[in-house]
């Protein structure tokens, strides 16, 4: 299993697909999968830049990752975005389920992003939602890039400020030979 990290707007959904293409992979898209399942005060939260709780996002992922065959080929997409959920992820890699071993970390500025956001011109991509996401993902998920470093994750951080095919020739790259020496 490869995590594909960054803020909204970092590139993880383009370059998912393109990784998930390229190489045969299951992509589950977080932010897909929740617009699949999620109804009621939990969509109007979303719509409001907030996120889903630690729980709610866990039980989604698991009914999902219960569908796949070959654990160890997914591109996970959007998830953990909290320690905790890193915690749960880690204990069913531990237990076997799948080997947990990379993560790409799409890093890009907040105007940067912020740009492509309001561009893309998504129902849920307004200024006020922007910025609670922003606010979201450096409370909760910034922190999570050490945690996994420290519990022995390989974190790859990636510049995904340059050219959609800058960024995808660095990813395939590695996935192709590893790491430069």
């Amino acid at each position: 299993m490869i995590l594909l990290m960054g803020i909204a707007g970092s590139g993880k959904g383009t370059q998912g697909k393109m990784l998930a293409d390229r190489y045969g992979l299951h992509l589950i898209s977080m932010g897909d999968v929740v617009r699949i399942y999620v109804t009621g005060e939990q969509r109007k939260r979303m719509l409001n830049g907030g996120l889903l709780d630690d729980s709610e996002a866990i039980a989604i992922i698991d009914k999902v990752l219960a569908t796949i065959t070959d654990e160890k080929q997914v591109l996970l997409d959007g998830f953990p975005r909290t320690i905790p959920q890193a915690e749960w992820l880690l204990k069913q890699s531990q237990d076997g389920r799948f080997p947990l071993t990379l993560a790409f970390h799409l890093k890009a500025s907040r105007a940067a992003v912020k740009r492509r956001l309001l561009n893309r011109a998504r129902i849920d991509d307004t200024e006020h939602a922007i910025e609670a996401r922003f606010n979201e993902y450096n409370r909760a998920t910034a922190p999570l890039i050490g945690w996994l470093k420290e519990h022995n994750i390989q974190v790859l951080e990636i510049d995904a400020e340059r050219s959609v095919e800058a960024v995808h020739k660095e990813l395939s790259g590695y996935l192709d030979t590893g790491p430069a020496a």
